[in-house]
């Protein structure tokens, strides 16, 4: 009497099977992104680089209340302030070591006034580490460059906080 697995064996079932699944899929719409000319879509909740942002009349958000460098669990903030001749403090030095960041959103959330951000960008590859020591100018060249998003992304998850 011969068995079920030599049946299987000497019918070639399993190839025959997974040849018309093969068959099935091959016919199919394909379901890959060609990724750098195509990108699938991003949350308003992705964390990617980080982005100081501005207010419309071109002032930058940053109060120095430095809760920020408080809150990070990295350590990657440093923050100096100092008073301005209006009465009101503003930051001379926001450095943000990237190595250092695990991309948690503290920082985001601890602001009070939405200034650090977490952007959209998630391709900032750098051939060195000093690349990745963002200061308040880079900071804010990408508030500025992402602020468009960063707005939609903020007015999105609104009802949330």
């Amino acid at each position: 009497m011969i068995d079920n697995r030599s049946a299987r064996t000497w019918l070639l079932s399993e190839i025959v099977s997974g040849l018309a699944l093969t068959l099935k899929y091959f016919f199919k719409p394909k379901v890959t992104v060609n990724y750098p000319f195509e990108k699938g879509p991003l949350s308003s909740r992705f964390r990617g680089e980080h982005a100081l942002r501005r207010y419309p009349n071109g002032e930058e958000r940053c109060i120095a209340c430095k809760l920020c460098e408080a809150v990070c669990p990295a350590l990657a903030i440093t923050i100096e302030a100092e008073p301005r001749a209006d009465g009101s403090r503003r930051t001379t030095r926001y450095d943000i070591d990237m190595t250092k960041c695990i991309y948690c959103g503290l920082c985001q959330e601890a602001c009070p006034v939405d200034a650090i951000v977490e952007g959209p960008n998630f391709e900032f590859a750098t051939e060195t580490r000093e690349e990745l020591m963002y200061n308040k100018e880079k900071l804010l060249a990408n508030g500025d460059r992402w602020e468009t998003e960063l707005q939609q992304n903020i007015a999105a998850e609104a009802p949330y906080r």
